[in-house]
C-alpha cells in the first residue's frame, strides 16, 4: 500500500510506515504522478483534489486534515468511488479562542463595552455552537443564523439573516464554503449592519466579497479577517483597513492539530482495516501546551480582557503578518500551535 502525505500535518511522521510506502511532500507540489499508483492521500486544504488531479490514478481514499472539503471535488470523488474523510471539528476550540482573544483584545484597545452586547453568529454547526456556548458564558446575548438546521430542526432557536444583521453589535461567520454561501457577506449584507458592528471571519475566504467589504469599513466598527480570497495572494489594501489580519491560522491550536491528525490517521486505519491504529491518538510532546480551563473572579471586561490575551495574544499573530504578508504559507506552515483554553 501507498499513502502520500502532505508533509505539513503534524504528528504523523513514523505513524503509517510500518504499514505501507509513505511518501511526504508539500500539499501545493502534489500532482498526478505522485499519486499515481497511491492508494490513499491524506492531505489539507493546499492540496486541491479534482479530476484534473486523480484521473487515472489507483486513489481509493482521501483523508483531509481540516473541517472543510471545498478543496475536494465530492461529485467526482462520489462517481469514481474515492471515499473521503474529513475531521469535522477538529479546529472549533482554536477558533473560538481566537474569535474572543480578537474580541476582547480590540474592545480593550479601542475602549469599546462590551456589555449587553449581542452576538450574531451566522452557521451554527461544530464552531459556531462553540462559539454560542462561550458566547452565552460570557454574558453575551446572541442571535443564531443557520439555514439547514432551522430547515431540520424549526426555527425556534434561529432567526433570518436580515434580523440578526440588524440587531448584533458582532457578526462573526462559521460556515461552510459552498454554492449557497459564495460571497455571501456582499454589498446588502454589509448595508444591513448596524454602524460600528465588528465583523469577524475566520471561515472561508469567498465566502467575503472583499470589495463590498472594503466599501463598507467606514461604516463599521472593528473588522477582522483569518482567511482570504485567493489565499496565498491577499488583497493588501483590506489587510492595510482591518484591525486584526492572520494568515488563515484560526485553527491553529496544539490540540486542534492533535485532533486532526488523529482524525485522518483513524479514517485510513478503517478503511483499510489497520486494527493497530483505530484508536490512534498522538502523544502530547509539549507539556507546556496543555489545554487550560479559564477561572474569572468576576469576569469584568477588564479581567477577561487580560486572561484571554494571556493565553493567546492574538496582536502577535497581527504583527508577524503584517510584518510579511507575502509569506503566507511559510507563517502557517512554521506557526508555534498555541494552546487551548476553554470558557464555562
Amino acid at each position: 500500500m501507498k499513502i502520500v502525505i502532505d508533509k505539513a500535518i503534524p504528528f504523523i511522521e513514523g505513524v503509517l510506515e510500518p504499514y505501507a510506502e509513505v511518501v511526504y511532500k508539500d500539499g501545493e507540489d502534489i500532482c498526478r504522478s505522485d499519486i499515481i499508483n497511491a492508494d490513499a492521500m491524506i492531505i489539507r486544504t493546499r492540496t486541491k483534489c479534482d479530476g484534473k488531479l486523480l484521473r487515472g490514478t489507483a486513489v481509493k481514499m482521501i483523508a483531509t486534515a481540516t473541517i472543510g472539503t471545498d478543496h475536494i471535488d465530492l461529485d467526482y470523488c462520489n462517481r469514481h468511488h474515492i471515499f473521503t474523510k474529513n475531521a469535522a471539528g477538529c479546529n472549533s476550540g482554536g477558533v473560538v479562542n481566537y474569535v474572543f482573544s480578537a474580541l476582547y483584545g480590540i474592545a480593550s484597545r479601542k475602549s469599546i463595552s462590551l456589555t449587553d452586547a449581542t452576538i450574531g453568529i451566522i452557521g451554527v454547526g461544530n464552531v459556531g455552537h462553540k462559539v454560542e456556548m462561550a458566547a452565552r458564558s460570557l454574558g453575551f446575548k446572541v442571535l443564531l443564523n443557520d439555514p439547514p438546521r432551522a430547515e431540520i430542526e424549526g426555527g425556534s432557536q434561529f432567526c433570518d439573516l436580515d434580523y440578526l444583521l440588524a440587531n448584533s453589535d458582532i457578526v462573526t461567520l462559521h460556515v461552510p464554503s459552498n454554492k449557497r454561501t459564495h460571497n455571501l457577506a456582499d454589498e446588502k449584507f454589509f448595508a444591513k449592519m448596524k454602524v460600528g458592528a465588528f465583523f469577524i471571519n475566520a471561515a472561508r475566504g469567498d465566502i467575503v466579497k472583499e470589495k463590498a467589504l472594503l466599501n463598507a469599513i467606514p461604516k463599521l466598527g472593528p473588522v477582522v479577517i483569518d482567511t482570504w480570497k485567493n489565499e496565498p495572494d491577499i488583497n493588501r489594501a483590506l489587510m492595510d483597513k482591518v484591525d486584526i489580519a492572520t494568515p488563515h491560522i484560526a485553527g491553529y491550536s496544539y490540540q486542534g492539530k492533535q485532533l486532526g491528525t488523529s482524525m485522518t490517521v483513524r479514517g485510513i486505519a478503517r478503511f483499510f482495516g489497520i486494527t493497530d491504529l483505530y484508536d490512534f491518538f498522538p502523544e502530547a510532546t509539549d507539556k507546556g501546551l496543555e489545554a487550560v480551563k479559564l477561572e474569572f473572579r468576576d469576569k469584568s471586561q477588564g479581567e477577561i480582557a487580560s486572561t484571554i490575551q494571556y493565553n493567546y495574544p492574538i496582536f502577535t499573530d497581527d504583527f508577524m503578518f503584517r510584518m510579511k504578508p507575502d509569506k503566507f504559507e511559510e507563517l502557517r506552515k512554521e506557526y508555534n500551535y498555541r494552546r487551548e483554553f476553554y470558557i464555562d
